[in-house]
């Protein structure tokens, strides 16, 4: 597949397993990530098996940073196809625990960095003509429960942006929303209220799925002839409720 796709997350989780499942099946990833060094060794990892692969430390709250990622894309590859909206934390915990600073922190990187990878985007898939925009979201925002308000509420945000845009979007530009249930990640390592934090990793210990699965999702979408979008998939575990 001929494709070149910029992701963000992709130093580890879903990221970084779509970024081995795209690269082994002929894409160009161009990668970011906040931590340089997972970052630069999956990239290595990526091009000693064969594939094509370029990464930039990327942190999705500063606009500019996914402008730069953009770019390298561009510049190295001569174009984009499109871009994986990632990126993102889950520090939950119940409203009057009142964590607000891991309020603002959900809203700048699962929100604001999902809005600045479309801005970044956009401006090259309209002077193409053709392009995609993946954004990950979540299944906490399709069914609501106790602890996840905000982190729902982000990603409701962002199935709502998605959508809008989808029509927006016109002939050319496919837009596409992948909703996980419990997947086996590093979720949990942003959550500063501990209870929550012990909840959830052992429910993930119970059901989760690997990232792969969510990965083949992406590549589900992508592989699509130009005249079909796939607007919405979700992917969970069969024993989530």
């Amino acid at each position: 597949m001929d494709a070149v796709v910029a992701i963000t997350g992709a130093s580890s989780g879903i990221g970084a397993a779509t970024a081995r499942l795209l690269a082994s099946r002929g894409c160009k990833v161009v990668l970011g990530a906040r931590r340089e060094e997972p970052l630069a060794i999956l990239t290595s990892e990526l091009k000693e098996a064969g594939g094509q692969a370029e990464y930039r430390v990327t942190d999705v709250t500063k606009r500019a940073d996914l402008e730069a990622l953009v770019a390298q894309a561009t510049a190295r590859f001569g174009r984009l196809d499109a871009i994986v909206n990632n990126a993102g934390i889950g520090p939950i915990s119940r409203f009057d625990a009142l964590r607000v600073e891991d309020w603002d922190a959900m809203i700048d990187v699962n929100l604001r960095g999902t809005l600045y990878g479309i801005a970044a985007a956009l401006p090259v898939f309209v002077k193409q003509k053709r392009g995609h925009i993946i954004n990950v979201i979540s299944t906490a925002g399709i069914k609501i429960v106790p602890t996840m308000g905000v982190y729902a509420a982000t990603k409701n945000a962002v199935r709502t942006a998605t959508e809008v845009l989808r029509q927006e979007a016109g002939p050319n530009l496919r837009v596409t929303e992948i909703s996980p249930g419990a997947v086996a990640t590093n979720f949990s390592s942003s959550m500063t209220d501990q209870a929550a934090k012990e909840a959830v990793e052992k429910r993930l210990g119970h059901l989760a799925i690997p990232p792969d699965a969510i990965a083949r999702g992406i590549l589900f979408a992508l592989e699509q002839p130009p005249e079909v979008d796939v607007g919405s998939i979700v992917i969970r575990p069969t024993a989530q409720d």
